[in-house]
């Protein structure tokens, strides 16, 4: 197994720049220049997240190469954007609200380790996963490595109660991991369970987030409650569009392979509002999940088939329009929050997250 140390990739520009090129290039100018405006407006902060991101050990062993692996792809950074734009709200991004981002992000990165060993996932970001590189238990460990390395931070901020709650909101996306598990691959899916996987395996962490950099910014209990209601609300208008995304996406933006829920026989919102509207596809997608193993060829042409039918019935718009009414009840859960630099960026980091295609 591989054991050599890796040196540092050059990190991509800032996502935020990259979102702002991508949403110029939809038409929608507007928001451009706003998330052109955001990335200048937090971009020093989002430099000294990156300074310390960077501080996780490298060594010889798998469990640490596996890790930096997906850590030196980079990503979205949204969660840490998020600790950061709250702390912002109130006192500021400082030492410790930095540390809160970093752990939050080292929390993220350890969820898709093990998710890719879960899932079997060849490709992330467009390379190759840390398990087709350095094995799953490699990457299983490695993501157990980075948690405790976040927990660590977390304690050292001296918060306390955040430390507590981080605990909580891992144990809620483990129960929420295992109830997608438990319902993989049943067609009879419930539109519920589905809500109740998305706030627990995605907008959790996003809540964490908030309150975290409410709480390192010295906000109001008030503020603090709907910053969290923020993080909520966008964590599952977030996890929706990602679910569009992985039928009308294109692979070469997202760096995922389209149809990959679809493979590992997860019934995503797409799929459960096509299966009500047409009942017929029914037996297309038990037939899709059951041949799990089929040739690649035959894969996709059947894929291909199931998401022109989800498209055809408006089950994709219909669920593009439910991301954004969720993300409109984020945005609406600013209320309390202060006019200012703040929540106008927020707001916008809402309107990009409700139109990204990536």
């Amino acid at each position: 197994m591989p054991s050599a140390v890796h040196a540092p990739a050059v990190r991509p520009p800032h996502p935020v720049g990259q979102l702002s090129t991508v949403v110029g290039s939809q038409g929608l100018f507007d928001l451009a220049a706003r998330l052109t405006e955001l990335e200048r407006w937090i971009g020093g902060e989002l430099r000294d997240f990156e300074r310390d991101l960077a501080t996780v050990p490298r060594g010889v062993r798998a469990v640490q190469a596996a890790a930096h692996h997906l850590l030196d792809l980079g990503g979205k950074h949204l969660r840490p954007m998020c600790v950061a734009l709250a702390a912002k709200v109130g006192a500021g991004f400082g030492d410790r609200a930095r540390q809160l981002a970093v752990a939050v992000e080292l929390v993220h990165t350890a969820t898709l380790l093990h998710d890719d060993v879960v899932d079997l996932a060849a490709t992330r970001r467009g390379e190759p996963t840390a398990r087709t590189i350095y094995g799953n238990a490699a990457s299983i460990f490695a993501g157990d490595w980075l948690l405790v390395d976040a927990l660590r931070r977390i304690r050292g901020t001296g918060y306390g109660d955040l430390l507590d709650e981080m605990l909580a909101i891992i144990e809620e996306m483990i129960l929420a991991e295992s109830l997608q598990l438990e319902r993989r691959g049943q067609v009879g899916g419930d539109v519920a369970d589905y809500f109740r996987v998305a706030e627990g395996k995605t907008a959790a962490l996003f809540r964490w987030a908030m309150r975290a950099g409410a709480r390192a910014g010295e906000c109001s209990p008030e503020v603090a409650r709907g910053l969290e209601r923020f993080g909520l609300e966008l964590g599952v208008g977030f996890q929706i569009v990602d679910d569009c995304l992985d039928f009308a996406g294109d692979a070469a933006v997202t760096g995922k392979a389209l149809y990959t829920d679809l493979r590992e026989g997860k019934l995503t919102y797409p799929i459960l509002l096509g299966l009500e509207r047409d009942p017929s596809l029914e037996a297309l997608v038990a037939e899709a999940i059951a041949r799990a193993d089929a040739p690649a060829g035959e894969q996709i042409a059947q894929h291909r088939a199931i998401a022109e039918r989800i498209h055809g019935s408006g089950a994709l718009a219909e669920a593009r329009r439910a991301a954004s009414e969720r993300i409109a009840r984020a945005v609406a859960a600013l209320a309390v929050v202060p006019e200012g630099a703040g929540k106008a960026a927020l707001t916008t980091v809402a309107e990009a997250t409700a139109t990204r295609e990536k």
